[in-house]
């Protein structure tokens, strides 16, 4: 019997075993393009968009990944998207929240 997925790399083990297979990173990145997209905007940028853009750096503690800002900001980025009638973002939120989250 063949070991689990979560239990053949060992050195360096996907950091969400439940999610083993699913682009999480890879639909983060993507999801920080779009939210960098609105945010150049100068009509639809705004204080906190600013701070988020700088959390990201690590400009005020650790540099998170994006998948844990995304996480630690859905209501925001989703506000966002709706606010914009921005479908794409709000459909790629919703399989990252649901996948990933």
């Amino acid at each position: 019997m063949g070991k689990c997925a979560c239990q053949q790399n060992k050195a360096k083990p996907d950091r969400y075993v439940s999610f083993d297979g699913i682009d999480c990173e890879g639909n983060a990145r993507l999801m920080m393009e779009m939210i960098l997209a609105h945010a150049a905007d100068p009509a639809k940028s705004n204080k906190f968009w600013d701070y988020f853009l700088k959390k990201r750096e690590g400009g005020s503690g650790p540099k998170p990944d994006d998948l844990f800002l995304i996480h630690s900001n859905l209501n925001q980025i989703r506000e966002l998207f709706e606010q914009y009638e921005d479908e794409s973002g709000l459909k790629l939120l919703d399989k990252i929240e649901i996948e990933c989250c």
